[in-house]
């Protein structure tokens, strides 16, 4: 459906936000992980066409967006991270809007995608007066307009409490069973349940592209549990990844990622998508 080929962009001489990346994608939900300043934005925004590349192509349904936008911005929709309303206008009028922005006259459409969102009963409301989860809602809503194939979300659950960013994600699993669901996040638990592949970026690198089920069994044999003394703790603290870490008195829990052995007492674990991420972090970094 979307073809990336050796994209990159750059801002003036010393900084390239985005370096060499290529992706081949298809239907489903395609989880962009990475910290702040990864370049997972500005990837998104040259897909959405709000920015051009330095290289590389974007090819949709066989044709280079780069120098024709127009074939890709009437199939896309797009919901940026910092999404803001009218103060002035309703729920409704809001969806009005920007159905005659991108010449939907259907009602019903309207209608439809405020039910689908679960906002129906406040359609009347002002949007203004919205919770964070309502206006994110709102926002994938009017993404949604023009029926697109292709559906961009830059951070979606930025900012929810927990029982919004799981409705969010329920809504973003069902749109991927049809469309390409672009959805960028540096939490690692908004893309574990839903996403069917993972692009993870680094400096504006691709380390890696995969399904979530093939990263976690890369991380078989790699996470370790250990119950050890404060002093030792900090000794495995600079030597191994320490996921996680408890103190218990005179003692530390440690949930470790190391491709051997870290301690005489480690205890291999099963592995989660968290762990399994930051494992294929420390053993790029020992190849380092």
């Amino acid at each position: 459906m979307l073809e990336i080929r050796h994209v990159s962009k750059k801002f003036g001489k010393n900084v390239t936000a985005v370096d060499d990346v290529s992706l081949s994608l298809k239907r489903g939900v395609l989880g962009l992980i990475g910290h702040n300043g990864a370049g997972k934005t500005t990837l998104m925004q040259m897909i959405a066409t709000l920015t051009r590349p330095t290289s590389g192509e974007i090819i949709f349904q066989g044709v280079d967006i780069v120098k024709a936008p127009d074939a890709i911005r009437t199939r896309l929709g797009f919901l940026p991270q910092d999404f803001g309303v009218y103060p002035n206008l309703s729920a409704l009028e809001f969806m009005q809007y920007f159905a005659a922005l991108k010449g939907v006259r259907d009602p019903e459409r309207i209608r439809y995608l405020l039910e689908l969102v679960n906002l129906t009963e406040h359609a009347q409301r002002s949007a203004a007066a919205f919770s964070g989860g309502m206006r994110r809602r709102l926002g994938i809503a009017q993404a949604l307009l023009n029926d697109p194939d292709i559906l961009v979300v830059d951070e979606p659950t930025a900012g929810l409490d927990p029982e919004e960013r799981l409705r969010f994600r329920n809504l973003l699993s069902d749109l991927g069973e049809e469309k390409l669901v672009i959805m960028s996040t540096h939490i690692v638990s908004d893309v574990e349940s839903v996403a069917s592949e993972l692009a993870i970026m680094r400096s504006g690198k691709l380390i890696g592209f995969e399904t979530p089920e093939a990263m976690i069994t890369k991380a078989h044999g790699q996470i370790w549990t250990v119950l050890v003394e404060n002093g030792e703790a900090e000794n495995l603290r600079q030597r191994c990844q320490v996921l996680q870490s408890q103190r218990q008195s005179e003692l530390t829990s440690l949930r470790i990622a190391h491709s051997v052995r870290p301690h005489p007492d480690a205890q291999l674990v099963v592995p989660n998508l968290e762990d399994a991420l930051m494992a294929q972090r420390y053993s790029l970094q020992e190849v380092v």
